[in-house]
């Protein structure tokens, strides 16, 4: 209490202290074992675990201490860093415990400081060692600034008073001092033209417009719709025509700033602008194939509110939800419509696809009278909507690792895996997920580096660098799944590393470490089978559906009739369907070599597209078909009244007659049908043998003009049984066929 009261009367002397980086115990830069301490009060809260933002865990299955915790039996206490090389330590920034229901921090200590590990020097005012004051609550970081950086390699804080327990996280600032060339080799050395620096909502607009003016043949800038507090949501297209689609092009998106505070994704959509629109003009093989064989879209913040309550709270004392949520509460990532449960029940009834599409799951019709969606979700998935995307991925921060869908949990039925019911259920495009999940953390430098474990210590184990999201932290309703149900879009999600909003000194390392990893994701747009769907006069077929034998999972074509379907090499049956058109199934190879395979198809109309036409055109009534004394006639029954729908002739149609001409014409039917069965006896007569008894048939005629206009033909050549044959046959086919099209 007497060094607190001494510390709070001490004068204050106004320098600008010196300004550092953090060391990196946040962002794991700072390895196991440079973290050690007197006592750990168990394992899970280990020195390793002190890391500012650490995020712990209550589950007794998984236990994580979200701090480094000392054992309270012990009289003295002390946490050590080793930066291995003599450092300028200018600052530290603590913590307190992360934990659901505990309130432990450090709210004091000192500060000493040694070159062996031996011989320690606490920092001193003349009069006692200076006491620092720490946190007044376990989430809000705290940074105290040396007036005069102290050079050594080791630095110890010692608490000295805490609330609830003795737990601490934190980050040390300092600056390495310059050594021999062999540590200089791997530093990085930033392009001239590109900015290494964070931006705030107006400096990246500004930033994003110079690009357009700098490249503005293949650059144009759009917005996707407002934030709650009305700020655009703005947008960049990369290609060689980019105001429109162009047929055969793909579409691919990249996004970031979901989560206002994970600022690494947006400096590295920011940094992917500048680089393509230089190397493009610098005529770069590589970025001129991008730019001209893709349609890029880049969005550097989905959440600009976010963004901005982030950046004022700087890098340093922006803690792990600061900016993370909507200025209305909504974390936008988890915020879409649940297509799952939709698709999952209609599975288990054993109705998809016959009944339940296995594709664009309908959004529920309650969505728009939803209040518990983002306005920014609402814009997301207009946008999503409104171009034919065939690959996407958000960058998000706090681990590092790439998570492929599906993000929602549900178990599979034990029948369905054979005892196998703790597996949860994945997408129909798994092994293609897996592939694009790898291309990008195998070729990010340090991605697959998992020998320490994760960032937080709860990712399951494989040195891949890529995990299933539905089994490491599952959510429901998130941007993946809805992308991959809703749209033709293939989404991931990568999260580029431990520190969210680290010190922008640290941006040109990780635009190296992400550079190469970006554009090889771009080129797995030409992975698998393209074309398009025409009909046989070359008109182009919107939605279209092109199905994959063996793969669950259909996509359509766009507006302009072509379609993209992403596929790992092999052989594969496609089948092209469409509304009023005859399906089409075709052999396309898809090969290990760059580029999609060509696989078009021209569609023929279908019978069943007429048919349906002239249902539609009367109402979809059942056709009936009656006879006059000249013409077939094809009537449909609406509201009890007939009306001509087929050939007729116009000069004697029963609408026209009156009650008098209809009775005479019903009447010379009969007549016409009775000599005609009079004729077939008689023809039978003929060929039977003669017998004793002789018949005499009068054969009534009539003067009447109704005599049909083949009459004369077929009477006077002698083929009545033919053709009477022909009538009948003809007829049966009308009535029989036609009764059962029309039915069903």
């Amino acid at each position: 209490k007497e060094a607190e009261e001494r510390a709070r009367n001490r004068p204050r002397v106004f320098k600008e202290p010196k300004k550092c980086p953090p060391l990196g115990l946040e962002s794991h830069k700072v390895e196991p074992d440079q973290l050690s301490a007197s006592s750990m009060s168990q394992y899970h809260f280990a020195p390793q675990r002190a890391r500012l933002n650490m995020q712990g865990s209550d589950d007794e299955d998984n236990i994580r201490g979200g701090a480094w915790c000392a054992n309270s039996e012990d009289a003295i206490h002390w946490f050590e860093i080793d930066a291995r090389r003599a450092t300028e330590f200018t600052g530290v920034i603590t913590q307190g415990r992360d934990s659901l229901n505990d309130n432990d921090y450090v709210t004091s200590y000192f500060l000493a400081f040694s070159n062996d590990s031996r011989e320690w020097t606490t920092i001193h005012d003349g009069y006692a060692d200076w006491l620092f004051f720490g946190n007044n609550d376990k989430d809000t970081p705290v940074m105290n600034q040396l007036a005069v950086p102290v050079v050594a390699r080791y630095m110890r804080i010692i608490p000295q008073s805490w609330n609830g327990s003795l737990c601490m996280r934190l980050e040390v600032l300092g600056c390495p001092l310059p050594v021999n060339v062999l540590y200089r080799q791997n530093e990085v050395t930033p392009v001239d033209y590109l900015q290494f620096k964070h931006h705030s909502y107006s400096e990246m607009v500004d930033l994003m417009k110079s690009v357009n003016e700098e490249c503005p043949n293949i650059t144009t800038i759009y917005s996707l719709g407002r934030s709650s507090k009305g700020r655009e949501i703005v947008a960049m297209i990369i290609s060689g025509n980019p105001t429109e689609h162009e047929i055969g092009e793909p579409e691919i998106r990249f996004t970031a700033g979901l989560h206002g505070n994970e600022a690494v994704g947006r400096e590295m959509i920011l940094l992917l602008m500048q680089y393509l629109c230089k190397e493009y003009k610098d005529r770069n093989p590589r970025a001129q194939r991008l730019v001209e064989g893709i349609r890029i879209h880049l969005v550097p913040s989905l959440n600009p509110d976010g963004q901005e309550e982030a950046f004022e709270a700087g890098s340093e004392l922006s803690s792990w939800t600061t900016g993370h949520f909507t200025n209305e509460g909504f974390d936008i990532f988890q915020n879409f419509p649940d297509l799952n449960s939709i698709l999952w029940d209609a599975e288990d009834k054993g109705m998809v696809p016959k009944l339940t599409p296995n594709h664009h799951v309908p959004i529920p019709e309650h969505f728009e009278a939803n209040s518990s969606i983002a306005v920014e979700t609402r814009a997301i998935i207009s946008w999503m909507k409104s171009y034919p995307f065939v690959l996407g991925a958000n960058f998000q921060g706090g681990e590092r690792i790439v998570a492929y869908p599906y993000d929602s949990l549900r178990l599979n039925k034990p029948a369905e895996t054979e005892g196998m019911q703790n597996e949860p259920r994945v997408t129909a495009d798994e092994s293609l997920f897996r592939w694009l999940a790898i291309s990008y953390a195998s070729t990010h430098l340090t991605m697959t580096h998992s020998h320490h474990g994760s960032c937080q210590g709860d990712t399951p184990g494989g040195g891949l660098g890529i995990v299933n999201r539905a089994k490491w932290k599952p959510v429901t309703g998130s941007m993946n799944d809805f992308s991959y149900l809703h749209t033709n879009c293939l989404e991931l999600s990568i999260f580029l590393g431990c520190d969210k909003f680290p010190h922008q000194s640290e941006l040109a390392y990780e635009w190296e470490k992400n550079r190469e990893a970006m554009l090889i994701f771009m080129e797995q747009v030409h992975r698998g089978i393209r074309g398009i769907v025409k009909d046989q006069q070359g008109n182009p077929i919107a939605n279209a559906t092109i199905s994959i034998e063996g793969i669950n999972h259909d996509v359509t074509t766009a507006p302009t009739g072509d379609y993209w379907r992403l596929l790992n090499p092999g052989e594969y049956r496609v089948t092209a369907r469409a509304e009023g058109f005859s399906s089409l199934t075709k052999l396309c190879v898809v090969g290990y070599e760059s580029g999609a395979t060509a696989c078009s198809f021209n569609l023929a109309k279908s019978n069943w597209d007429r048919i349906k036409q002239i249902m539609a055109l009367h109402g979809n009534k059942p056709i009936r078909i009656a006879y006059s004394n000249s013409r077939v006639q094809y009537t449909t029954v609406n509201n009890g009244h007939r009306s001509v729908i087929g050939p007729s002739n116009g000069s004697s149609s029963n609408s026209r007659l009156s009650p008098e001409q209809r009775r005479k014409r019903k009447i010379a039917l009969i007549r016409r049908l009775r000599q005609r069965k009079l004729m077939k006896a008689m023809s039978m007569r003929t060929t039977l043998p003669p017998t004793t008894t002789t018949t005499t048939t009068t054969i009534p005629t009539t003067t009447e003009a109704t005599t049909s206009w083949y009459d004369s033909w077929v009477w006077g050549e002698g083929q009545s049984l033919l053709w009477m044959h022909i009538k009948k046959t003809v007829i049966y086919t009308i009535f029989t066929y036609g009764r059962n099209i029309f039915t069903v």
